[in-house]
């Protein structure tokens, strides 16, 4: 995440250690999967997960740990993210994007991000969803 930083600086702190941490990232991560799995609106992406969600949690978390500036648990089990070709087998389009972010926002928010974080968090989010995207509408 080098766009963190207003100046175009990666030299402040990451977005990693501005969340809290590894504890913080896996308390996010947890609240944005048990969103998905209770609340009606994200039926549609929660329809895109395997029955039990602990594997998402886990690959998520340790993605989300890396990409935010933090330790590479991702890279160092799987290597490479290859993000969009991880996700070609599943239908994503507009709809699912805009769930996801909006799945994202909540547990951003419940978890008791800043705002101003959440913004800069969202933007970035709101850019790397809309690369997911494999069909139209």
């Amino acid at each position: 995440m080098s766009d963190l930083n207003d100046e175009g600086s990666t030299a402040g702190p990451t977005a990693f250690e501005l969340v809290g941490g590894e504890a913080r990232v896996r308390e996010l991560v947890d609240r944005f999967y048990d969103l998905m799995d209770l609340e009606a609106e994200f039926a549609g992406i929660r329809a895109l997960h395997p029955e039990s969600l602990d594997g998402s949690r886990d690959k998520f978390f340790w993605f989300l740990c890396g990409w935010m500036g933090g330790p590479d648990h991702y890279i160092s089990r799987f290597g490479h993210p290859r993000l969009r070709a991880r996700h070609l087998p599943f239908a994503i389009a507009s709809g699912e994007r805009d769930q996801w972010i909006r799945c994202m926002a909540w547990a951003m928010e419940d978890v008791g991000l800043s705002e101003s974080l959440r913004e800069r968090l969202l933007g970035s989010f709101f850019e790397t969803a809309d690369w997911m995207r494999n069909r139209n509408g």
